[in-house]
């Protein structure tokens, strides 16, 4: 049996803070109970409370055949492009992050809030909602979206799931490049000569904030061993 996560939902039940991961079957037989293996994190997993949804009611699921979609309850453990088979280190591709079109800085009203602003983005983040990058400098949340109206939607969904009102500024920013090498080393020398311009994505992975094309092409003229990309696949 194999499977592929292309879909994370948080708080499909408010009351019980539960977070769903959409599972399409590929090939072979799932039934409840079923041990699966995560490629990614090499563990095994128990599927005990697998669910069927018809609008919106939900039931456990029994059995499932490729082309069904069954919905499993993780705790933060499995994330949009995970494999899941009855045992082979299988990876699915072709499903990349594209680097967002509009960074904004984002700030809880009440910084006592700042916990749990950072909780709530990296759940948003871990939908596929938006791009969620933590500087390296100062520690500042930015936000990444392809249209302004994300903002507002971003905003409302942090207030109501999360109780944490908040403002999206804008920043000085506005290209972001994961950043990859050949050589780890070449990485590492890259983001301690770039510190005030690095950040990480909510899977921890590097890249490099630019103010416009021109400083990204200067950059990438500096550091000739390093790609610059736009597109990215889900982390192994």
């Amino acid at each position: 049996m194999t499977g592929f996560v292309f879909k994370i939902q948080a708080n499909m039940d408010p009351k019980h803070r539960d977070r769903i991961a959409f599972v399409r079957l590929c090939s072979g037989r799932f039934h409840r109970g079923i041990r699966l293996f995560h490629p990614r994190s090499g563990r095994t997993l128990n599927i005990h409370n697998p669910v069927l949804f018809l609008a919106q009611d939900r039931e456990l699921a029994e059995e499932a055949w490729p082309g069904d979609i069954i919905g499993i309850p993780n705790h933060g453990n499995l994330r949009i492009g995970d494999a899941l088979s009855a045992g082979e280190p299988i990876r699915f591709v072709g499903v990349p992050s594209f680097a967002p079109d509009l960074l904004r800085r984002v700030r809880p009203e009440d910084p006592l809030r700042a916990k749990h602003l950072g909780r709530a983005l990296l759940q948003l983040a871990e939908e596929g909602v938006a791009q969620v990058f933590r500087t390296r400098e100062g520690n500042d949340w930015i936000v990444g979206v392809a249209g302004t109206l994300q903002f507002d939607v971003l905003a409302d969904r942090i207030r109501t799931e999360y109780e944490v009102p908040v403002r999206f500024e804008s920043t000085a920013m506005s290209l972001a490049r994961w950043i990859e090498a050949d050589d780890d080393r070449v990485v590492r020398d890259f983001v301690r000569r770039n510190e005030a311009k690095i950040a990480h994505d909510h899977n921890g992975a590097p890249l490099f904030l630019a103010a416009n094309r021109y400083w990204l092409d200067r950059a990438a003229e500096g550091a000739p061993e390093v790609r610059f990309l736009a597109t990215r696949e889900p982390a192994v």
